[in-house]
């Protein structure tokens, strides 16, 4: 927790294996980046933009991004995002995606 303490890796091993904890295995499998790379054609992030406008009003933006294709998509725009209309948005574009989005993942 960055309290100032310097614990040595041998201490917590010493810990572990007091408690009876093993360390974790060895993996062979992908490395992240990997991973993600076969994964990107399922996975859409998503994000909120935000504008200011001359008459400094704010306005938000809902984006959706398939990672896989790059592809964006606007969810929607307005100046008071609330929960509901953001899983309305996401709604949309799960219909929009139609079968495409069986693909996807949450």
């Amino acid at each position: 927790m960055k309290l100032g303490v310097t614990v040595s890796p041998s201490t917590v091993w010493q810990i572990l294996h007091a408690a009876g904890i093993d360390p974790a295995p060895r993996r062979s499998g992908p490395s992240w980046r990997q991973f993600l790379h076969a994964q990107a054609a399922g996975i859409v992030a998503v994000a909120f933009l935000h504008v200011d406008t001359v008459l400094l009003k704010r306005i938000y933006a809902l984006v959706f991004i398939e990672h896989g294709t790059r592809r964006m998509h606007i969810g929607g725009v307005t100046a008071n995002p609330t929960g509901e209309w953001t899983v309305q948005q996401a709604r949309n574009l799960a219909l929009d995606l139609g079968e495409r989005s069986r693909t996807l993942s949450s």
